[in-house]
């Protein structure tokens, strides 16, 4: 499912119109990764929760050439799906 499809099934399922339902992702998704960036877990009762990860640099190859790059370390977004999720899949 992409976001249109997405916005499509929750304009289906709610009073809202397609421009609202897009309107309510957008939203949504601006909250979670504003919240991300500033280091803070977003978590949803019943669905999951979001938060950051770091790893830490490391050494690796560059394929075409062989060479020993140094990769730097990164924060990186994880989701850890809800209990209650788990039991519907």
């Amino acid at each position: 499912m992409n976001k249109a499809e997405l916005i499509t099934t929750m304009s289906l399922h709610s009073e809202l119109s397609k421009k609202e339902s897009k309107a309510a992702l957008t939203s949504l998704l601006t909250a979670v990764t504003k919240s991300l960036s500033e280091g803070d877990q977003v978590q949803i009762n019943g669905f999951g929760t979001f938060s950051l990860s770091y790893y830490p640099a490391r050494s690796g190859r560059n394929p075409q050439t062989g060479e020993v790059i140094e990769i730097e370390g990164a924060n990186k977004p994880v989701f850890k799906a809800a209990k209650a999720l788990k039991d519907v899949l």
